[in-house]
């Protein structure tokens, strides 16, 4: 397996030709790197005007490996070969450096550039990626990649530090200031380059401090320490070192490295709609940071956002009354980290009966809301507090809980909305306070503990009768002038008593069934599986030409290829006893089949699209400008792998990427919507129709300020 690293952008806030002097003093060899032990120049190239200068090191790394693993491989020290391609012209530096030793059993790549900031010309910006490929190493494979890795992430750490040495180093010399490089025809002399110089030196300190009273767009930075806060705007969305220490914590490099590729690869397959970089951290951190596993869960939590329009559910949904007189909890200030705080009383509220009187999807549904509400209340409290918050603390009251509250639909409806919670809000629980548990809370306790994460569950903390008043208590995780009244503090609580729901609320359990369909069948999307031999299509009747055929779909399991076709005549609708036109009913979905069999291509139907393959995961948004009335043909097919244009024998690749389709099945949801052409303004991710953009999640929506006059695909 190949092992990965891509940096986030380090900011400078020194010129680029001041940092180029001091990463020179890095060579021959670097006290503060142990392990580099010593450089040699083996080729070196400068440009008649100076512009341009590339010098190829050989550098002898002192590995801290095992003695025995160093004995086995026969080596004592490991040797890089590094290339420096400096453009005093563009004002960059690029450097490349690949292994030598062992070369055919390991290969290592790395790639660093340090370039002018985009939006500030005295700022220097770093970034840096590498590939690790372990190919054989005599049975020790994992072994050198731990310390391959631990190697690489202790010189990332050091590589600010070893910058900011130098810096230092040349300020005690006196020498704050390099001129850039210009033209040799309209170069200074060297008399007028030197007294240039010193005059420069003595206000050259004053360049940073200017550059410090402005953001990277120009704005004041509300932040005492000075610290950059790069905006949205940066070059290609990369996300910024300074950024991430603000906003996101202290994240060792590897962390940040898995953060910044599974951004990238939302960019590639989310475009216009990725979430927040909050969002995508606390699904990493659900995972510890297995990129693969947290892809997997975030894009299955994404798509049931879309499906059930969750990003509009404070905006567009109000909860019935019952709720507001009867369900006992609210928000009520923050604890002593900064975290929003949330006061359950649940051995007040009537579960029961509100169980009776809503049913369980808008018990769910209310959940969800207080959810959302917390993600806010996170990201306002980052900015009050000036450091990272994307949990919350949640204080439960279990005084007057009885076995009333074990009543088997009302558990059943607790179990539920934890699943639900558990899948689409990880890592958003930073301290659960369970106080005054009685004796029946063990029971329910295992009932509910194996439904919760054990991430989830180190964060309990459980109190009986008063405990909570003593050493370790309370007081340790909430200010005394914030706790609640009803818990013996001075802090008048506004969150509901609860309180017995009247039995006249009640509803039948017919209704209740009907209004939790309602709820959870309120979605323009629908959901198809798509069977290898059996694609899932739909019928569009188009009247007038030029009208505007708009897509919006999902791909939830496996890898598919949407096409487009159209035709003179209308397919027959799907009938179960037709061999040609069928549908097949499945719990995933429905699979619908229009075009018969007997159909040619060209003949009976034309492709107006070229046909697109789309990965398990990605979102795609597009839209079609059609051409003639008549009938178009959306058709959602299994995507084969296709086998080694060789030889006909199958790749072990390929077969192992089919063996991850289990029984030859997809699942696509999809949303589809005809426009007229006076009306469009773009793909579907500027339709307000769509409802697919995160309004909660996301950063910032890409929209196309383009009009389409032709057909468009765009996979995003």
């Amino acid at each position: 397996m190949v092992q990965k690293y891509q940096s986030p952008v380090r900011v400078y806030k020194h010129p680029f030709e001041l940092i180029m002097a001091a990463y020179e003093r890095r060579f021959p060899t670097c006290p503060l790197i142990p392990m580099f032990v010593d450089s040699d120049t083996v080729n070196e190239f400068k440009s008649e005007d100076g512009a341009i200068h590339v010098i190829e090191r050989r550098c002898k790394l002192d590995i801290d490996a095992p003695r025995l693993l160093k004995k086995i491989a026969g080596v004592d020290y490991v040797y890089f070969v590094q290339k420096n391609s400096l453009n005093s012209r563009e004002r960059t530096l690029h450097i490349e450096a690949h292994n030598e030793t062992f070369s055919n059993r390991v290969i290592i790549n790395e790639h660093c550039c340090y370039t002018v900031h985009p939006e500030n010309e005295d700022w220097t910006c770093f970034e840096q990626s590498a590939s690790l490929d372990i190919k054989s190493f005599f049975g020790f494979e994992s072994t050198v990649e731990k310390i391959a890795m631990k190697q690489y992430t202790s010189n990332i750490k050091k590589g600010k530090e070893i910058i900011e040495y130098y810096l230092r180093q040349l300020e005690e010399e006196g020498i704050t200031f390099v001129p850039r490089w210009t033209p040799p025809s309209i170069g200074p002399s060297s008399e007028t380059s030197s007294s240039s110089k010193s005059q420069v030196a003595s206000t050259a300190v004053v360049v940073p401090e200017a550059a410090l009273k402005e953001g990277l767009n120009g704005e004041a930075l509300s932040n005492p320490g000075g610290t950059p806060e790069p905006t949205v705007g940066t070059p290609d969305d990369k996300l910024d070192a300074d950024y991430i220490k603000r906003y996101l914590g202290d994240l060792t490099p590897l962390q940040e490295s898995c953060l910044i590729r599974l951004r990238q690869w939302l960019q590639e397959t989310h475009k216009g709609k990725i979430p927040k970089d909050e969002h995508i951290l606390r699904f990493l951190r659900a995972r510890d940071f297995n990129i693969d596993k947290a892809r997997e869960i975030m894009c299955q939590s994404l798509t049931w956002r879309k499906q059930h329009q969750v990003d509009y559910i404070l905006d567009t949904w109000t909860p019935p009354q019952v709720l507001q007189d009867y369900y006992a909890g609210g928000w009520h200030h923050h604890d002593k980290d900064g975290r929003p705080l949330y006061v359950l009383r649940l051995g007040q509220m009537d579960t029961k009966g509100l169980v009776r009187a809503l049913g369980e999807e808008a018990l769910l549904r209310y959940v969800l809301s207080i959810n959302e509400e917390g993600l806010r209340r996170c990201e306002e409290n980052t900015k009050v507090f000036g450091r990272p918050i994307s949990s919350w603390t949640c204080l439960v009251d279990l005084e007057g809980l009885n076995m009333r509250h074990l009543w088997r639909p009302g558990v059943k409806a607790l179990l539920r909305i934890i699943e639900v919670v558990e899948a689409n809000y990880p890592e958003t629980l930073g301290r659960l306070l369970i106080l005054r548990a009685p004796r029946v809370f063990p029971v329910l306790w295992t009932l509910v503990s194996p439904f919760i994460d054990d991430n989830t569950r180190r964060k309990f903390l459980i109190y009986a009768g008063n405990d909570y008043q003593g050493p370790g208590g309370l007081l340790d995780y909430i200010d005394r002038e914030i706790i609640p009244d009803f818990l013996s503090g001075e802090c008048m609580c506004e969150v509901p008593e609860g309180g017995l729901v009247p039995k006249s609320l009640y509803r039948t359990a017919e209704e209740l069934e009907n209004e939790d369909l309602k709820l959870w069948t309120e979605t323009i999307y629908q959901s198809a599986s798509v069977f290898k031999g059996a694609p899932h299509e739909i019928l569009i009747q188009i009247v007038d030409a030029a009208s505007v055929i708009t897509w919006d779909f999902d791909v939830c399991k496996g890898d598919i290829v949407f096409n487009i076709y159209h035709s003179k005549r209308s397919p027959q609708p799907p009938k179960k006893d037709s061999l040609g036109a069928h549908s097949i009913t499945s719990p995933g979905g429905n699979n619908v089949q229009l075009i018969d069999k007997v159909w040619q291509l060209g003949r009976d139907y034309s492709m107006v699209e070229s046909p697109l393959i789309c990965k398990e995961g990605e979102s795609v948004q597009g839209s079609h400008v059609t051409r003639w009335p008549g009938f178009y043909i959306l058709q959602w097919k299994f995507h084969s792998m296709p086998a080694c244009a060789a030889t006909n024998l199958p790749r072990v690749d390929d077969v192992l990427a089919s063996l991850q389709v289990s029984s030859h099945k997809c699942k696509v949801m999809y949303y589809t919507e005809v426009i007229g052409s006076e009306d469009f303004r773009g793909s579907m991710t500027s339709l307000e129709s769509s409802h697919s953009g995160f309004s909660q999640l996301s950063a910032a929506t890409t929209t196309s300020s383009q009009s389409h006059s032709s057909s468009m695909i765009s996979s995003e």
